[in-house]
C-alpha cells in the first residue's frame, strides 16, 4: 500500500465524515493563504484565534492537578491582547484518534480566515501496543497533510506544524538528550517542508533547551515531585513525558519565540518578554 493510502485501521475509512468540506482537490496551491515574509500581510497586526490541536503534553489542566500543566496552558501569556488561544489539547489523543473523535471537526467548525491551528501530535501515535491511539508514520504524515494542514487552509486559517516536544530521555553516556520520537519529528518537518507549512520545530528547540539546563535540573521541567511536596500529589512522581508549571512555561517560551521567527502576522503578536 502506498504511503498515500495508509489506511489500514477500521476506522479509517469513516474519518472524512468528520470534515465539513472535502479536501481532495486542495494541492499545494493553498498555501498562498500564508502571510509569507517580507510582505505587507506578514507586516499587519494579527488578531484572531490560535486554536491547539494535540495531546497532554500540551493540555490545559484544573487545579486539581497543579502543578501539572500543559505547554498550551501557558502559552497564552506570550501573546499580546490580540490574541485569543483556545487550547483544544486533550490527553490520550494521537493525530489520527484526534480526528476520529470528531475533534478536529469541531475545531473547524468554528476557525475562520486569520485564525491558526498549532497541531502537535506523536507522543500517542507512537503507542504500538494501544490500537486507539498507534498510527503509523506514514499514515501521521497524511493525517497532517489532507486533514490538518489543507483542510484548514480551506477555511481560510492557517495551519502550523508544531514537531513533537521532547521527553526526558537521555544518554547517560553522553549526558545529552535524545531525539524523542523521530520518525514523527521527521514525517512532521518532512510534510510542512512539501505542503509549504509554517514549522515550529519544538523537538530540536525543546531538546537543546534540556541539554542546556542538565539531567538532574530537568527534573524541575517535567513532573518529577517529592512525596508530600504538593497535595494533588502526596506519594510524589517521577514522570518524563508531563510537565510542571515551570517546564510547560519554558515550552511555551520557545513555541512563541520559534512563531516570531516565522514571519506571520501572528509574529508580531508576540510579546516582548518572551523573546
Amino acid at each position: 500500500m502506498s504511503p498515500t493510502t495508509p489506511r489500514s485501521h477500521p476506522f479509517a475509512t469513516d474519518r472524512r465524515r468528520f470534515l465539513l468540506g472535502t479536501t481532495a482537490a486542495l494541492g499545494a496551491g493553498a498555501a498562498t493563504v500564508l502571510g509569507l515574509p517580507g510582505t505587507a500581510s506578514a507586516r499587519s497586526a494579527a488578531t484572531g484565534t490560535l486554536y491547539i490541536a494535540s495531546d497532554s503534553t500540551a493540555q490545559t489542566y484544573n487545579s486539581g492537578y497543579y502543578p501539572q500543566a500543559g505547554w498550551g496552558q501557558t502559552l497564552p501569556a506570550f501573546f499580546s491582547s490580540n490574541i485569543t488561544v483556545a487550547n483544544r489539547a486533550i490527553g490520550g489523543r494521537s493525530s489520527r484518534s484526534f480526528i476520529e473523535q470528531g475533534r478536529l471537526a469541531a475545531i473547524h467548525q468554528v476557525i475562520k480566515a486569520g485564525d491558526y491551528l498549532f497541531v502537535q501530535f506523536g507522543h500517542n501515535d507512537a503507542t504500538v501496543g494501544n490500537a486507539e491511539r498507534y498510527t503509523s508514520p506514514a499514515d501521521y504524515k497524511e493525517y497532517l497533510r489532507n486533514d490538518y494542514i489543507r483542510a484548514t487552509r480551506a477555511r481560510g486559517a492557517t495551519p502550523v506544524v508544531v514537531t513533537p516536544v521532547s521527553r526526558r530521555s537521555y544518554n547517560a553516556s553522553t549526558g545529552q538528550f535524545n531525539v524523542s520520537f523521530p520518525q514523527y519529528v521527521n514525517a512532521a518537518r518532512a510534510v510542512a517542508a512539501e505542503e509549504g507549512a509554517p514549522l515550529v520545530d519544538l523537538s530540536e528547540l525543546s531538546r537543546v533547551y534540556l541539554n542546556g539546563v542538565g539531567i538532574e535540573a530537568s527534573k524541575k521541567v517535567f513532573l518529577w515531585l517529592s512525596p508530600g511536596q504538593y497535595p494533588n500529589f502526596p506519594n510524589g512522581i517521577s514522570d518524563d513525558t508531563h510537565f510542571q508549571q515551570n517546564g510547560a512555561t519554558q515550552m511555551s517560551r520557545l513555541v512563541a519565540q520559534a512563531v516570531a521567527r516565522l514571519g506571520l502576522p501572528l509574529s508580531g503578536e508576540v510579546k516582548p518578554a518572551a523573546l
